[in-house]
C-alpha cells in the first residue's frame, strides 16, 4: 500500500496519460524521478511529480529536445526555490521569457500547419463532390 500522499506508477500513469515505459524513461534520464520507494521497492510519486510529468507531456507535441525540457525544469526548480538569490531569480525569469517565446512560435507554426492540412480537407471535400456530382 503507497504511503500517505503518493501514488504507485500505475496510478500515475492513469492521471497523467503516458504509459509506465514513459514515465520509468523520464525516471531513468533524470526528468522526474519517483520521490519515494516503498518497502518492497515499488516507484511512489506525489502530487508534484505528477503535475511535472504533465508539464513534460505538453512540452512534448512542442517538438522540445530532453535537454530544453530539462533546461526548462531546472530553470522552474530554481525559480522555485527559497534559496534562490534576487539575482539569479531574474536571469532564470529571462529563461522562462525565451521559453514563452519559443512556445508561442512553436504555436503558430503548429497553427500554420493545421490551418494548411484543413485546407487540404476541404480541397479534397470538394473534388469528391464534384466527382459524385458528375455521376
Amino acid at each position: 500500500m503507497p504511503e500517505a500522499g503518493h501514488m504507485q506508477i500505475g496510478e500515475v500513469a492513469e492521471q497523467t496519460g503516458l504509459s509506465l515505459r514513459t514515465i520509468r524513461y523520464y525516471g531513468e534520464v533524470g526528468l522526474v524521478e519517483p520521490s519515494a520507494r516503498s518497502r518492497g521497492g515499488f516507484r511512489l510519486y506525489t502530487q508534484e511529480d505528477v503535475d511535472r510529468l504533465n508539464l513534460i507531456k505538453r512540452m512534448k507535441p512542442l517538438d522540445f529536445s530532453l535537454d530544453e525540457t530539462r533546461d526548462l525544469l531546472e530553470a522552474l526548480d530554481r525559480l522555485n526555490a527559497a534559496e534562490t538569490e534576487q539575482s539569479e531569480r531574474e536571469a532564470l525569469s529571462e529563461r522562462l521569457d525565451a521559453f514563452e517565446a519559443a512556445i508561442a512560435a512553436r504555436c503558430e507554426a503548429l497553427r500554420d500547419q493545421l490551418a494548411m492540412a484543413e485546407e487540404f480537407a476541404g480541397r479534397l471535400r470538394e473534388q469528391r463532390e464534384r466527382s459524385n456530382a458528375a455521376t
